[in-house]
């Protein structure tokens, strides 16, 4: 009896020292468990792999596109002119230039059209330009916008008009092959050419403003300024009066004789500048009001006198082969 109580007492004992170890691992199965990141599924074997899909782009804007095509087509443009505010359109004689408004790298503004006629049709993408209209001699530029649909632009050039002649004082007239005239524009200190050598009588267009006129009679020293107003919208006439003759040599034995021939001829004032030169029996030429002295050589002998140009008509200067 006490042996079998004893083995049941050990085996009490036995199980009660299995069963603490049996009540922890639950406890510590499920912490290691919780530590653990999720695996994935295994791949079952044999099945194809699925292709990796391409996302394709999103088509252009076509709205943008449209809004790029309006924007870069040419659109229709007029333009016209007028001298004055209130004056009628310029049927002809214009000529139009447009550039773009910027500066390309040539430091140039691109030329993008041009047209001869009065009234100017052209076509030109929308943007910004600069138009250049001249008529004659008169100009403007000046800024336009071109936009999608019709486009128009009228100008005012404020333009007038010059003619100009030449007498001497006196009324007394001058060939007109013997006038050129030079035309400036701005003051003493900063003066630019705007035409030079115009015949008499021609009409200049000009834009309106104070212009420096010089009239040339021959081409020594017979020169007249003046500073004249062109009007808008007028024609300015004009003369000029010069204090200068025509004066003519010759060399001759007697007062009234034949011109001698193969004569060489300087003329100097009476500072001793030379003024004119020739060679020749009877050169002529154009001098300005003043005293000179007229040197006649003839192989190694030089004949001289003095002389005196007052304005008028044309007069003949003789040099005698005798000592005066």
């Amino acid at each position: 009896m006490r042996l079998r109580h004893r083995l049941a007492l050990l085996l009490a004992l036995a199980v009660a020292g299995f069963a603490v170890p049996l009540h922890t691992l639950p406890a510590f199965a499920q912490s290691t468990v919780a530590e653990m990141p999720p695996m994935p599924r295994p791949r079952p074997l044999g099945l194809p792999t699925q292709p990796t899909q391409t996302v394709s782009p999103a088509p252009a804007n076509e709205a943008a596109a449209e809004i790029t095509a309006v924007t870069s087509m040419p659109q229709p443009v007029t333009l016209s002119a007028h001298i004055t505010p209130e004056g009628a359109p310029i049927p002809d004689g214009l000529v139009w230039r447009i550039f773009e408004s910027t500066v390309g790298s040539d430091g140039e503004m691109a030329l993008m059209a041009k047209s001869d006629d009065g009234v100017a049709h052209i076509e030109l993408p929308p943007g910004e330009y600069v138009v250049h209209v001249a008529y004659g001699r008169a100009q403007l530029s000046e800024p336009m916008s071109v936009a999608p649909g019709e486009n128009a632009k009228d100008f005012v050039l404020e333009a007038g008009a010059l003619r100009l002649n030449s007498a001497v004082t006196g009324d007394i007239p001058i060939p007109p092959s013997m006038l050129k005239f030079d035309i400036f524009a701005g003051d003493d200190s900063s003066r630019a050419m705007v035409a030079e050598g115009l015949l008499p009588n021609d009409i200049v267009t000009l834009n309106a403003g104070t212009y420096h006129i010089i009239s040339h009679f021959g081409t020594v020293n017979a020169v007249v300024r003046a500073d004249l107003r062109v009007e808008p919208g007028q024609l300015t006439d004009a003369t000029l009066y010069h204090h200068a003759s025509q004066i003519s040599f010759k060399l001759v034995s007697e007062q009234g004789g034949e011109a001698i021939a193969d004569v060489d001829w300087t003329i100097k004032t009476a500072d001793g500048e030379t003024v004119f030169s020739d060679l020749g029996a009877f050169p002529s030429t154009v001098l300005a009001e003043g005293d000179y002295v007229v040197f006649a050589k003839q192989g190694e002998q030089v004949f001289n006198r003095e002389f005196q140009v007052q304005p008028g008509s044309p007069r003949e200067i003789e040099v005698l082969t005798a000592v005066y």
